[in-house]
């Protein structure tokens, strides 16, 4: 039996296309279905690319109506992944799926975590406040940002003469070596 994975992300998409490809190769866990919030958000493209089904959902949809639940349970998914998805999940999902829900978050949690915390936002924080040290968090979620139990940390060295740039090129670094391996890790774990 395949496990059925779902990804919401709201923006271009490169963690979502990491993902998909590291699970293409294997056949236990299989990406089944983009969930968007945006509707010119580059990640359905990628999905396209991919032949994966992918849908939009208003915030609304989200937050007002069972319409994602629906969609979930109607594509039979077993695990979500959120990767660069920007609203939080109402808690209609998170008790359908408990610890079957995990985010990567650009900084070492609790540090720069939180609404509006998100991106270059993040890593611009990181620079002004002098940190030494960033990284990547992986996380499950629960009905606040950010302050799901930490599954994953790894961190990188931020130089004095770093720009926000910089260190977002670090995190993504960090961000594309390890997301797809904790998942599959934390799908092992989940499913067996």
């Amino acid at each position: 039996m395949r496990i059925k994975i779902g990804i919401f992300a709201s923006g271009s998409g490169t963690n979502a296309e990491n993902i998909i490809r590291y699970f293409s190769e294997k056949p236990s866990f299989q990406v089944t279905l983009i969930v968007s919030n945006k509707e010119d958000a580059y990640v359905l493209e990628r999905a396209r690319k991919f032949d994966i089904p992918a849908i939009v959902c208003s915030k609304m949809d989200f937050l007002s109506t069972n319409k994602v639940v629906d969609i979930l349970r109607g594509y039979k998914i077993d695990f979500i992944i959120l990767a660069g998805f920007l609203l939080r999940i109402p808690e209609n999902i998170i008790h359908i799926y408990p610890n079957r829900i995990v985010n990567i978050h650009p900084a070492l949690l609790p540090k720069y975590g939180g609404k509006g915390m998100y991106g270059d936002h993040v890593h611009e924080a990181v620079v002004k406040a002098g940190e030494h040290e960033s990284g990547i968090t992986i996380h499950y979620i629960n009905e606040r940002y950010d302050e799901g139990n930490i599954i994953f940390q790894v961190s990188c060295r931020v130089l004095p003469s770093d720009t926000p740039h910089d260190v977002a090129e670090k995190v993504h670094a960090l961000e594309y070596k390890y997301y797809p391996r904790v998942i599959e890790d934390v799908l092992q774990t989940v499913f067996t």
